[in-house]
């Protein structure tokens, strides 16, 4: 099932449970607007090329709409608007005021040089700046893209704008970016595994994690669990995976990947093949990566006691099933991985008031965001008698379908 399926299917069965009607249901899932442009550009060597851009606007009734861009070759519309979609409930689940959106360009970053990348991203703002903006869209970085795009983006629109800083998040702290937005993802996954350990009377403090994906959001995940006693026993990312049933030395690891740009190699593990880590021996599973990876092929197999989605959708449907039947517990995506766009908006705030906060507060007001949004999904799972993912999916749409007939905007 692909990746919009599974939105649309869990978004069903939330509507469902909420006993919402046919006519709001159908117009929560129909995007506000899809936008899509070709973008040419001369490169170095004099010759033209040409890129098409896009930009899928889900949701505007709780706000902005906020999402990432990504620059990537394989750029599937389904999988776009799944992931507009899931933005729509991921910042009603942290009670942001946002709705959803993603973007990005059908290229290979890697392909094009710095020049051509900037100049890629401002033909790109340009046929876009009057459909985003800092009350109306607000983009973000996502794969392929960092906060040098969003500098460039920031420019671009200011030429047609003004200076226009709360136009993007992610950017370069001289920019107005926000101390702590690197790490905010990751930490808000150490937080969120905190209020579930919590739950079930466990600390992070001597749990065996495994962790899939050491991009930013693993690697930050890993360093801030370690920190806080726990173990990291395995871990991996495209190179190649290593274990160490005593608990991987982080610090000694993320060297060794900043050194060598992977975690193939290092000393301090043995290596195993990649396609296992998810079936390795611990007591919670952190996917970190790509979508889809835990499915009907290796659930059975699965020895962890719970899971982190710190991945956008890495659990299949029919894994959920399997995973449910075996007690295993699941703290979904919409929720675990929603410190990045929390923090996102704690940028945007700065940006809107001209304030910078220090870090301490930034990382202080994201934990109680999270907890708060903890709370609430577990308020979800108890008056719909139902699982986590379910408890974060009806706290989400009805958040939004409450937002969308206050404004009048019911069929």
């Amino acid at each position: 099932m692909n990746a919009l399926a599974a939105t649309n299917r869990n978004f069903k069965l939330a509507s469902r449970l909420l006993g919402l009607d046919s006519k709001l249901e159908k117009s929560l899932l129909i995007p506000f607007r899809e936008i899509k442009v070709e973008c040419t550009i001369p490169k170095d060597d004099g010759t033209l090329a040409s890129f098409v851009g896009f930009r899928i606007q889900h949701d505007n009734a709780r706000g902005p709409m906020k999402g990432g861009i990504r620059y990537h070759p394989e750029v599937d519309p389904d999988e776009v608007n799944a992931l507009a979609q899931l933005m729509t409930w991921k910042t009603a689940v942290a009670n942001i005021p946002y709705g959803g959106a993603k973007g990005g360009i059908g290229c290979n970053p890697g392909d094009l040089s710095i020049s051509e990348l900037e100049r890629l991203t401002r033909v790109f703002t340009q046929k876009i700046h009057d459909l985003i903006g800092v009350h109306t869209d607000v983009p973000a970085p996502d794969m392929g893209t960092n906060p040098q795009t969003m500098a460039w983006i920031l420019d671009e629109y200011s030429k047609f704008h003004g200076y226009s800083p709360a136009v993007v998040t992610g950017k370069p702290i001289d920019l107005g970016g926000s101390l702590g937005r690197d790490a905010a993802t990751g930490r808000g996954v150490l937080f969120a595994t905190e209020a579930l350990l919590h739950e079930h009377g466990k600390s992070i403090a001597g749990q065996r994690f495994v962790v899939q994906g050491f991009g930013n959001v693993g690697s930050w995940a890993a360093q801030l669990i370690s920190e806080n006693g726990g173990k990291i026993v395995a871990a991996s990312d495209i190179t190649g995976a290593v274990k160490n049933s005593k608990g991987l030395d982080i610090p000694s690891l993320l060297k060794h990947v900043k050194e060598t740009r992977g975690v193939k190699g290092f000393a301090g593990g043995d290596p195993i093949d990649a396609d296992s880590i998810l079936v390795e021996d611990c007591d919670i599973l952190l996917p970190a990566a790509l979508g889809g990876v835990i499915n009907r092929e290796n659930a059975n197999d699965i020895k962890a006691k719970f899971i982190i989605e710190a991945a956008n959708h890495p659990t299949d449907p029919e894994a959920d099933e399997i995973l449910a039947k075996k007690g295993v517990v699941i703290l979904p995506d919409i929720y675990a991985n929603s410190g990045g766009v929390t923090v996102s908006y704690f940028e945007w705030v700065q940006n809107i008031q001209g304030f910078l906060w220090d870090e301490e507060k930034v990382n202080n007001e994201l934990k109680t965001y999270m907890i708060n949004g903890f709370k609430g999904m577990k308020e979800m799972c108890k008056t719909h008698n139902c699982d986590l993912r379910m408890g974060a999916f009806t706290l989400g749409v009805n958040r939004v379908a409450r937002a969308t007939v206050l404004r009048g905007w019911e069929a």
